[in-house]
Order: structure tokens, then sequence, then C-alpha cells
């Protein structure tokens, strides 16, 4: 198949999941070039002659701009490498929320579009054969203002989902956050593995933190974060496995050999330099790029 040449919005046609209504504006501070992605996409390069969905997210880091260090919000590119769509769902989840959501793409607005390069904006898109689908989303900002505050911050904490074949690292993790309502609050990890409840809590209250008529209450509370803990990371394990015993051969194979590309705009006279903070890190769920390109 021959591509149609990419054009320079590519990346900005893949929406910014993840970053904040107000900022979004912020991402076009500087004239990012994405050169390596277009690259990667057209004949010879790394992606060419692929299936290749897109997302975008933005990244906020210290750099050196005209001599100064200033807080800049770096737009990155995420490529998936796959024959059918990562997924069809949406993580919902930040340090703020108690709970996870998962989502489907359409509650939130989102779905994999097909991408058209500029110069074929005129034909018609059924005609197009393209292969590359970014991840769009329909919610306009001049709506937000009618949306309920929650609704509006759930975009800001909305993650592309992707259930990997293999287990994720934390699956048999046996350390639970705590948040004890005190004022002020006390937050910790509790190992139940490592740390013994009576030794822990005696700790809190030497450190004078928690008061010793709290001792029995904080017990309480530290035992039922993990029976809580264990009983989400069973039933992650048993949706896990349920849900790869019921893939269809061709969509697991195809999961087997997916890969992650991760892009950094490339360095130019007009924009700062941001290859000594690039990592290979996506998301909670995608986890860690195969590649950084």
């Amino acid at each position: 198949m021959v591509y149609h040449c990419v054009q320079e919005d590519l990346w900005l046609s893949a929406f910014p999941i993840g970053t904040e209504w107000e900022n979004i504006d912020k991402i076009k501070e500087f004239n990012w070039n994405f050169e390596n992605l277009e690259k990667a996409l057209e004949e010879g390069g790394k992606l060419y002659g692929k299936t290749v969905y897109v997302f975008g997210s933005t990244e906020p880091q210290l750099l050196d701009v005209d001599g100064e260090s200033k807080i800049v919000l770096i737009p990155i590119v995420v490529a998936v490498d796959c024959p059918f769509p990562p997924s069809d769902k949406i993580g919902i989840n930040s340090v703020q929320r108690e709970n996870e959501e998962i989502v489907p793409m359409r509650a939130m607005k989102m779905a994999w579009v097909p991408y058209v390069p500029l110069k074929d904006r005129l034909s018609r898109m059924e005609s197009l054969k393209t292969k590359i689908f970014t991840l769009g989303c329909t919610q306009r900002r001049s709506a937000l203002k009618h949306l309920k505050t929650e609704r509006v911050k759930k975009f800001d904490y909305c993650m592309p989902y992707y259930m990997p074949l293999s287990p994720p690292e934390d699956e048999d993790d046996t350390v639970v956050n705590i948040m004890y309502p005190l004022e002020p609050p006390i937050v910790c990890d509790f190992d139940w593995e490592m740390d013994d409840y009576e030794d822990f809590i005696d700790e809190k209250v030497k450190d004078e933190v928690l008061p010793e008529d709290e001792k029995e209450k904080f017990k309480d509370f530290i035992k039922e974060r993990v029976r809580e803990r264990k009983r989400e990371l069973q039933q992650a394990k048993e949706a896990r496995k349920k849900a790869i015993d019921d893939l269809d051969p061709k969509l697991k194979e195809a999961m087997q050999n997916i890969r992650f590309y991760k892009f950094y705009p490339v360095k130019t006279k007009d924009t700062p330099d941001v290859s000594k903070v690039q990592a290979k890190y996506i998301n909670r769920y995608y986890r860690q790029a195969h590649e950084l390109l």
C-alpha cells in the first residue's frame, strides 16, 4: 500500500488526553516539530505499511527556555502498532480520586478516527484507505460551562486504557496507601507482608502523629484498606484471565505482537531541548514504550 504523505498536523490531530482543558492552548506555546513521527510513518520508516493507532498527551517538565528555567507542557505522541484497536476503553484515575473507573471511550466522547492528511481533507473520507487512526474527542470546549464540575474534571484524569496479556507488576503488590482522616491526615504506606500492625501503629503514636485513643480505629481502618486491596487484586486477576480466555485467537496473536512507540518533539531553533527529560513510561496501563523514536 502506498501511504499518503503524512502531514505535519498528525500530532495535533490526536487529542492530548489527560491534559487539563485550561492548559490545552499551552501546547501551542512553541512551534513543536514531530518530524520523527512523520518519518516513521513514511516509506522506509519503522511504521510504514502498518496499522497504527495514535494518541497524544502532555508532560510538564522544567526546561531551559532562553537561559531561564521554566515549566513547559511538552506534547508527546504514542503510536501503537496493532492491526486492531488496542482498546475501546478509557481509564479515569488520579491521586485525588479514591476509585479507578474504566469506561467506554464513547462515555467521554472519544473514539479512534481515521487520520486524513491535510491535502486530502476535501476528498471523501470513505474513499481513503488510511491505516492511521488517531484518538479523537468530540467534547466542545465551549460547552464545558454547561457541565458539572465533576464531569469536566473527569477529562483531566483520563488516560488510554490497555489490558496487556502479561500481568502488571503490581498484581502481587502487598502495599496499600493509607490516608487516615485526622487533622492533619495521616498519609503513609502499609505493607501487609512486611509490617506488623501493632508495631506500625505504636510507631505512629511515638511520632505523635496518632493520638493514643485512636489506635484501635486506626488499626481497623488499615485492616479494611488491606481487605479492599486484596479484593481488588483478586478481581483484577480473575477479570484478566476471563478476558484473555475469551479473546479471539487472531486478536490474541495481535496483542502478543503489539508494539508501542513514544515520540517527543525533535529539537529545533524555535523549541526548547527535551532530550534530557525523555522517558519510556507511557501510563499505568500501557506501562513502558518498546522504543523511543
